[in-house]
Formats: structure tokens, sequence, C-alpha cells
């Protein structure tokens, strides 16, 4: 099967005020794959995702999303092209209801038909559908749509934040630490509703603490280390690698 790729990272170089953070990064995300990113704290894992999100911009170097060169594009033309980013941290919006949350992360997929009642009639319906997908996959937020955002749990906090992201209809979803501070139930839930994303079709790149975890979901993985990409391979090979158990899986 010819693999087709949708995201290209050449030689990136991302730097925060004099710090450099990421040194001359390339990698690549083929449409299907899920490719996870392991590394220590401050490996520059984060500002891999900032830099493709367009959070951060490039001091040197390509990002290319079909081909297309985006890292000189604003992060909103950005998600509109394809690509929603779940950053550290959750960052919902505490003070808004579980319904608005997602009506924020839907703003970006919902087109109308026409113009006046009609038009906006379109847009309801749309935004319809897309909400009883997203409810189907996280029940529990559609039992909690009324409620604030910041009155869920943390891995009620983690769904939304994913469903906010997944909402928006992208074709390729950046998602950083999903199992950050959660019980290790709830990061079993994560990964498997990660893994039914990408059954679905929807391609992946992967930030995770869980380096284990991660390179057994993953089709691919790089380590980054002091903001260059020091070894990459399968999530098979990454995880009988020697030096990767050492440094990485605890073995």
């Amino acid at each position: 099967m010819r693999l087709i790729t949708m995201l290209k990272l050449e030689n990136i170089h991302t730097s925060y005020g004099r710090i450099e953070a990421i040194k001359g990064i390339s990698l690549t995300v083929d449409k299907g794959e899920i490719v996870c990113l392991i590394g220590g704290n401050g490996a520059g894992k984060s500002t891999t995702l900032m830099t493709v999100s367009g959070i951060l911009k490039p001091l040197k170097g390509s990002v290319l999303f079909e081909g297309e060169e985006i890292n000189k594009m604003p992060p909103h033309r950005i998600v509109e092209r394809g690509i929603s980013h779940v950053p550290e941290g959750r960052r919902i919006f505490p003070k808004l209801t579980v319904r608005e949350n997602l009506e924020m992360g839907a703003y970006s997929g919902v087109r109308g038909q026409g113009s006046g009642v009609r038009g906006q009639k379109n847009k309801n319906n749309q935004l319809k559908d897309m909400l009883e997908k997203v409810f189907e996959l996280f029940p529990v937020l559609k039992e909690r749509h009324k409620q604030m955002g910041g009155t869920l749990s943390g891995g009620e906090q983690q769904m939304l934040a994913i469903a906010r992201a997944i909402i928006s209809r992208p074709k390729l979803l950046l998602l950083d630490e999903p199992s950050l501070g959660l019980a290790p139930i709830l990061v079993g839930k994560i990964f498997r509703t990660i893994r039914e994303l990408n059954n679905a079709g929807l391609t992946i790149l992967l930030v995770e603490q869980n380096a284990k975890a991660a390179l057994k979901l993953a089709h691919r993985g790089y380590v980054i280390e002091l903001g260059r990409v020091v070894k990459e391979g399968s999530g098979k090979e990454l995880l009988n690698a020697p030096d990767i158990k050492k440094a990485y899986l605890g073995e």
C-alpha cells in the first residue's frame, strides 16, 4: 500500500526568546498513522506540536501539511486546513458549559449553505450532527452537557479537550500528554479512545510521558533529546531497543 505523507517537518528550528528549543527537527506523519514523540522533560516535544499548530513560528525550516507550507499561517487558518491541537493541561474553558466548550471547537467545522434563516438552519443541523457524534464517543459529556467545564474531573476534562478538538472534523490531531495526571483506569480509557479515533481514519501525532503505552499504541515513533531527533523506528522496534528500555521504559 502506498503511503501518503500528511505532515512533514523539514529542519525546524524554534526558539523561546534566546533559547533554541528545537534544533533542526525533521519528521513525517503518514495518513492514517499514529506517530508518537517521546523524550525527557524539556526535550522539545511540546514545542514541536506548537510549531505545527502555529502557536510558535519556526526561525528556520518548513512545516508542510498535505504538501502545502503552513508555518507562516496564523493558527486559525491551520485549524481550518484540518489540524486540531489538544494542548498539555487540557486548556478547556472552565467558566463555559460542556456544550459551550464543544460549540467553540465546532466553530470552524460548521459551514452554512444558503443565507438567512435557511443558512442558519443548515448550520444548526450540522452542529447537532457533530455533537451527537462526540456524545456517542464520550457519553459522560452528554450527561454533563449543562455543567461548567471547570467542575469536571480531570479525566472528564481530558475527554472534553479531545472532544472539542475532534468536533471540528480535523484530518490531523495533535495530542500533548493526554494521560498526564490521570488515574490508571482513565489512562486506559483515553488510550482506547485514541485507538478508536485512529481506526475511524484520524491521523494522530502524539506526545506522551507514558512511553511504553505510547509506543504500544503508535505505528512509529521518534525519540527527541535536547531539541533533536536522536532515534526513530516502528513502535515495536523502539519498545525493544535496549537504550530506549533503559532511558524511558524503566527496564
